[in-house]
């Protein structure tokens, strides 16, 4: 169009409405975008930094989605490391439970044991808590008795040999002026402390009862100078005369007023007739409860005088040594006791409780990823991988270590190993530190938690401050280009009023023409 000449009032109109033309296109592109730099062309600088952050946010957001999922794995393995403990109280509950049963199967006996046995008869024991071995305990005994020597040449005193199985008898002269003599027996009641043993104390307190029951001025004691003997003495001097004696059976004393004393050793010997006897109810328990092969295992007790044996087991013991009717005679005939039904049933309980140990921790996955055993779950936190965690299950040495039963040491139980409280203690002990692992591995997943919880927050913190960045280089200013585009609007209308004003100053010369 170079030919058509416009007059420059018209040409200087129309540069004008074309630069606000301009100025609208540009300004209405900025309103429907949204961006004031919509490409490289509107600004450079700004459209490259912006893009760059952009794409940072960007990176930082899929890194975010990562992390997401690394917590809900973490809060998985908490999950079940939570229904674990629970299981394992639950364990500890059913171990202490069995602990406090004593609902232990018994035998009641009656002992028929003749009055000369061979000394041959033994009780055995097998099965329970004895297994495959037989432990035996003897039905008699040799028959001894306590007995005074004297301190010259030690010859036994009187000792009796008939029913007072402990007993001796003592004829006592206090040399006083009556010169009655007491006489002194000994038997089973002098036992006091029930260990079927008279010691030197009981012979003293029973000696002296019967001395004081006889008005005798005579007493007995532990000899001051030669502790361990006994020692007679006058105790007051209502008969005490210049040569008072004391005399103890054949031996007399030679000592000289005010006190004279007589002076015995305290021993024991076979009883006279030599021979063995069989145990009564009361030696048989004591007998029993006394040997370290059975204690533990069984234990005996008097039942109105029958003997009751007790089994310590939750399995069935075979005893021997009855006769056909069931009485314990040494014979060959063997009786059953039954085994602790309940504790047997608990460990049943208990091994129920350990198999379902496993299958929570086998079933605390997500994702795929399951900490609990021993999976690795490795997180980035920022966009060039420098920044990174694993988390894993791992020992104090740092090495890998799943949760489950065979990492905490705890076996499966065998009903027999219910059958002690040692035992018993002992799986008491394994749970307390199968609980110690737990929850040291739980407070370790919490402080991975924690770290990660932070991150997150800190890259949602960064994703928002790198894309605040990026868009206050490239965004517009609604408000502020709304006010452009109408000012724009104005400036064109006034132009176009201009543009027809000067058209109209070029058509005044077609009036010279009319």
């Amino acid at each position: 169009m170079a030919d058509i000449t416009l007059s420059a009032g018209v040409r200087q109109n129309l540069l004008s409405l074309q630069k606000t033309a301009d100025l609208m296109s540009t300004t209405q592109n900025r309103l429907a975008t949204g961006k004031k730099v919509n490409s490289a062309l509107d600004n450079p600088t700004n459209f490259f930094t912006s893009q760059s952050l952009s794409v940072r946010a960007g990176d930082m957001s899929a890194l975010l989605d990562n992390m997401t999922a690394g917590i809900k794995t973490l809060e998985a393995a908490d999950n079940g490391l939570t229904a674990i403990t629970k299981t394992i109280e639950s364990m500890q509950s059913t171990m202490r439970q069995a602990r406090q049963d004593r609902s232990f199967k018994t035998g009641t006996y009656v002992m028929n044991m003749p009055t000369t046995p061979a000394g041959t008869e033994v009780l055995s024991f097998t099965g329970g808590q004895f297994g495959t071995t037989t432990e035996t305990i003897s039905l008699v005994t040799g028959s001894t008795e306590p007995v005074l020597t004297g301190s010259g040449a030690f010859v036994p005193l009187d000792v009796t040999t008939g029913d007072e199985v402990y007993g001796f008898n003592v004829t006592l002269d206090d040399g006083g002026a009556a010169g009655t003599p007491v006489t002194i027996s000994l038997t089973n009641a002098a036992d006091t402390d029930g260990d079927l043993d008279i010691e030197l104390t009981e012979v003293i307190t029973a000696i002296n009862a019967d001395l004081a029951a006889a008005t005798s001025d005579v007493r007995v004691r532990d000899s001051v100078a030669s502790p361990g003997r006994l020692e007679f003495y006058i105790a007051s001097g209502t008969h005490i005369g210049t040569d008072a004696t004391i005399t103890v059976g054949t031996f007399t004393n030679g000592g000289t007023s005010p006190d004279p004393t007589t002076q015995f050793q305290f021993g024991a010997t076979a009883n006279a007739d030599g021979g063995d006897r069989g145990r009564t109810v009361e030696e048989m328990v004591l007998a029993i409860n006394s040997d370290t092969d059975l204690r533990g295992k069984i234990r005996a007790s008097n039942d109105n005088g029958r003997l009751l044996i007790e089994n310590f087991s939750t399995q069935e013991m075979t005893v021997t040594g009855f006769n056909t009717s069931g009485e314990i005679t040494g014979g060959v005939s063997t009786q059953t006791i039954g085994g602790n039904s309940v504790r047997a049933n608990l460990t049943k309980q208990y091994n129920e409780l350990r198999d379902q140990l496993n299958k929570l921790a086998d079933d605390a996955s997500y994702g795929g990823v399951n900490l609990l055993r021993g999976d690795l779950l490795k997180l980035t936190f920022n966009e060039t991988g420098t920044s990174t965690i694993d988390i894993q299950a791992k020992d104090l040495d740092g090495l890998e270590r799943p949760i489950n039963t065979s990492t905490l040491e705890l076996d499966f139980a065998e009903e027999e190993q219910f059958d002690s409280e040692a035992s018993i203690d002992a799986r008491l002990d394994d749970l307390v530190q199968a609980l110690g692992v737990i929850r040291s591995q739980s407070s370790n997943f919490g402080s991975n938690l924690s770290i990660v919880e932070n991150r997150t927050e800190f890259t949602k913190a960064m994703i928002n401050t790198l894309q605040t960045g990026a868009d206050s280089l490239v965004l517009a200013d609604t408000n502020e280009e709304a006010a452009n585009m109408l000012a724009l609007q104005t400036r064109q209308q006034l132009s176009q009023t201009a543009l027809s004003l000067a058209s109209q100053a070029d058509q005044a010369v077609l009036r010279l023409f009319g």
